[in-house]
C-alpha cells in the first residue's frame, strides 16, 4: 500500500487524488467531474523543480527564510546552499522546506472515503535540514462536498520540535475567467514584509474583503484573529471555501497577477518563523500537535 502510486478517495459529488510516494501532494480534487485545483498541468516538473503544485504541504517550514542558517528549540542550523533537498527562491532563500518529491509517506490505512499517512522524520537527509526526530501524520477525509486534512505531529522520539509548516492549496473556478472570481477574506492582522517577502516585525489591521479579483494581485501574509478563520473564492455557479479548523494561526493569499489561480494558505506560523521566533511553537517531547483545515465545493 506504501508503495501506491496514487491514492484515490471520494464519496457523493466529490472526489481527490493523492500521490504518498510524493510528499503526499494533492493532485486532483474533482467537484461533479471539474477539476479546482490549479497547477497540476506539469506535476513531473514540478517535481524536478520542487516547485509548489495542487496541495503541497509544506514541511518544515511554510514560505521562506530569511537565509541559510536558523536556531530552534535549542539546535543550530546551517542549511546547505544548492542542496538538492530543498527549494529555493530566486533570491536564493530556502522556500517551502524540503522538497515535496523528496517526501516518501506510508499509507497506514485506507478506505472509500478516507485514508491516514505517516512520514517518519528520522532519516540522515531529513535531519540535516531539520534535526528533530518525530513523526507526522495526515488523515484526510472527505464528504460529498469537502475534502478535511487532519495533521499531528507526534514529538515520540525524545526531541522538541518547532512547529511552522503548512499548506499550499492552488484552486480555480471551473469555466470561469480569473478577472470575474470573487475573492472573500475574513478581518485578519497584515503582516508587513520587507522586499523579500519576509515579515518585518508589524502589522497593521486588514478589514473583511469581498470583491471581484479583477487584475487585483496578493502576496500577503495575515495573521488570524481568532482559533477559525474562512476563506472563499466563487464564479458562476461554484463556491470553494477553505476553513481553518484548528492549528493555523496564520495565513498567505497568493494571487499573482495574469495567473489563472489563487493560493489560500493554512499556516501554523509566519513566514521565517524558524529565524525570527515570531509565532513560533516549540513542541516538548512526548507532546502532539494538531492542525486541520477542510475544503468546501458547491454549484
Amino acid at each position: 500500500m506504501a508503495d501506491a502510486p496514487s491514492l484515490s478517495i471520494g464519496a457523493g459529488d466529490l472526489r481527490a487524488v493523492f500521490w504518498p510516494g510524493s510528499g503526499l501532494l494533492g493532485v486532483s480534487l474533482r467537484f461533479r467531474r471539474e477539476e479546482l485545483l490549479r497547477r497540476i498541468d506539469d506535476l513531473e516538473t514540478a517535481r524536478r523543480k520542487g516547485s509548489t503544485a495542487g496541495i503541497p504541504l509544506l514541511y518544515p517550514w511554510a514560505n521562506r527564510l530569511a537565509g541559510l542558517h536558523y536556531r530552534a528549540a535549542g539546535r543550530e542550523v546551517t542549511l546547505e546552499a544548492g542542496s538538492h533537498a530543498l527549494h529555493f527562491d530566486d533570491q536564493g532563500l530556502p522556500m517551502h522546506g524540503v522538497a515535496w518529491g523528496q517526501l516518501s509517506w506510508k499509507v497506514v490505512e485506507a478506505r472509500q472515503d478516507s485514508f491516514v499517512a505517516q512520514l517518519h522524520w528520522d532519516g540522515m537527509e531529513l535531519l540535516a535540514v531539520f534535526p528533530f526526530p518525530h513523526h507526522v501524520q495526515i488523515a484526510g477525509q472527505v464528504a460529498s462536498d469537502s475534502l478535511t486534512l487532519k495533521t499531528t505531529i507526534l514529538a515520540d522520539a525524545g526531541s522538541p520540535v518547532p512547529i511552522s509548516f503548512g499548506f499550499h492549496p492552488y484552486f480555480g473556478i471551473p469555466g470561469v475567467p480569473r478577472k470575474e472570481w470573487r475573492l472573500e477574506l475574513p478581518e485578519m492582522k497584515r503582516l508587513l514584509l520587507d522586499s523579500r517577502g519576509i515579515p518585518s516585525g508589524g502589522a497593521e489591521n486588514a478589514a473583511t474583503y469581498d470583491s471581484v479579483l479583477g487584475d487585483q494581485s496578493f502576496d500577503d501574509g495575515f495573521a488570524l484573529l481568532g482559533d477559525s478563520a474562512r476563506f472563499s473564492l466563487s464564479g458562476a455557479n461554484y463556491k470553494i471555501t477553505v476553513e481553518f479548523l484548528e492549528g493555523f494561526a496564520y495565513a498567505q493569499v497568493f494571487a499573482p497577477k495574469g495567473k489563472e489561480f489563487i493560493a489560500l494558505e493554512p499556516m501554523t506560523a509566519p513566514a521565517n518563523a524558524l529565524i525570527a521566533g515570531e509565532g513560533l511553537r516549540i513542541l516538548k517531547a512526548g507532546g502532539a500537535f494538531r492542525a486541520s483545515f477542510q475544503v468546501t465545493a458547491w454549484g
